[in-house]
């Protein structure tokens, strides 16, 4: 079974290059109105435009996060800059959790990215 995760958004050209830098690889199919990337083995991202989007999408879409998962402080932190240099801003740098080490940035339509080492990870590598 394969899993799909759409986000709207205002632009899918500028998008599609944000999350092409952030990811690291191309969209496997990309227009106007949509893009789609491959995540992980059976989970892709779609981007749609907003107002392309039927039914129409009404109120605001940023109620969740995106976390991409990290195997180490290093690899977290590359994350963290890779985003920031493609244009997300950071609105939490890396810090100590309950669950692990993570930080929280913002695309440029708002929605949540959060890079994480989950804390049995950092616990595993000691």
């Amino acid at each position: 079974m394969s899993h799909l995760t759409i986000l709207y958004v205002a632009s899918v050209p500028a998008s599609a290059t944000f999350y092409e830098s952030v990811l690291g690889v191309s969209p496997l199919e990309s227009s106007p109105g949509f893009a789609m990337f491959p995540l992980s083995e059976g989970s892709m991202l779609g981007l749609w435009k907003r107002d392309a989007v039927a039914p129409a999408v009404e109120g605001p879409s940023a109620g969740f996060e995106l976390a991409f998962e990290r195997a180490d402080a290093a690899s977290l932190q590359t994350f963290r800059d890779t985003c920031w240099n493609a244009g997300a801003k950071v609105i939490q740098d890396i810090v100590q959790v309950d669950f692990g080490t993570t930080f929280c940035a913002v695309d440029p339509d708002g929605h949540r990215l959060r890079g994480l080492v989950p804390r049995a990870m950092v616990a595993a590598a000691l």
